[in-house]
């Protein structure tokens, strides 16, 4: 499984492309030959980019989980299966799609985070408001979720 580290900050221009970074690039150079996969997060106002082959680990967990002839999960499955696939130019640069960019909140600014396996892609206003207003208490959290890890 693929392991990201990271935290990079682009700029898009008028056309909605960004520069991929060196750093991330580097990370992903035995996948990105395969394309990624960029689609709008359920979970807040963010974009997730998944190198194809974990999007395809993705796509097997859904269909696993998930039942198409259930009305509910039927709705469920195309929100996470809406993806669109992604290339770099030669530029190293990414488009993001106009209904993507607009899903995201994407302006000019943009975040880049590591999320284990996939990159989030963050309008930095809306990055630094989430962040700078969490209630959530991470140390405790932590405690409760992670006491036992390395007994794993």
């Amino acid at each position: 499984m693929l392991a990201l580290i990271g935290k990079e900050y682009c700029t898009v221009d008028s056309n909605g492309r960004f520069k991929f970074p060196s750093a991330l690039k580097k990370q992903l150079i035995s996948v990105i030959n395969n394309g990624l996969v960029m689609r709008s997060s359920i979970f807040g106002p963010y974009l997730e980019l998944y190198p194809m082959a974990e999007w395809d680990i993705e796509i097997e967990k859904i269909k696993k989980r998930l039942n198409p002839y259930n009305p509910k999960d039927l709705i469920l499955i195309r929100k996470l299966s809406e993806g669109n696939k992604i290339e770099l130019d030669q530029n190293d640069r990414i488009l993001i799609p106009s209904d993507l960019k607009k899903a995201g909140g994407i302006s000019k600014d943009i975040v880049l985070i590591s999320r284990i396996n996939i990159l989030e892609i963050w309008d930095v206003e809306k990055y630094n408001e989430v962040n700078d207003c969490s209630t959530m208490d991470y140390v405790a959290y932590a405690n409760e979720r992670l006491v036992d890890i390395n007994n794993d």
